[in-house]
């Protein structure tokens, strides 16, 4: 079946997982996936990632990370949907939970976590908020 927002399914897959306690989650993997993946896993939200090599699709294994028995993601919420995109400037680059948790921007320059798009001085397309 498609998807029409996989960057929605994919957010929504690992607050499902997380809230399950699974140890991992698999995703049909992408580009953008697969970077977002590497940001989660550079903020120490999540454990690790690999990609699963498949003859149809490759497959995105994410194990997640939990401390005392509680998810690291406590949060995740779609910031730009298909029917409303949302960007930001330069000077409007979001904080959140008063920099305790990254929003992922889509800049001209790839996938960065607000804080990455602050030091770079470039605004885009806010994907998501993590905490």
């Amino acid at each position: 079946m498609p998807v029409t927002d996989p960057i929605a399914d994919f957010l929504t897959r690992i607050r499902n997982a997380a809230k399950a306690r699974k140890k991992f989650v698999d995703i049909p993997a992408s580009g953008t996936k697969t970077k977002m993946a590497e940001i989660l896993k550079d903020s120490k939200f999540i454990r690790d990632f690999n990609v699963i090599e498949d003859d149809k699709q490759n497959i995105l294994r994410i194990h997640l990370k939990y401390v005392a028995g509680s998810p690291s993601i406590s949060g995740l919420k779609k910031i730009s949907t298909p029917g409303l995109r949302t960007y930001v400037g330069k000077d409007n680059i979001p904080r959140v939970l008063n920099g305790l948790g990254i929003a992922i921007i889509s800049t001209s320059k790839g996938l960065l976590t607000d804080k990455q798009a602050r030091q770079e001085s470039i605004g885009g397309e806010v994907i998501c908020h993590i905490w």
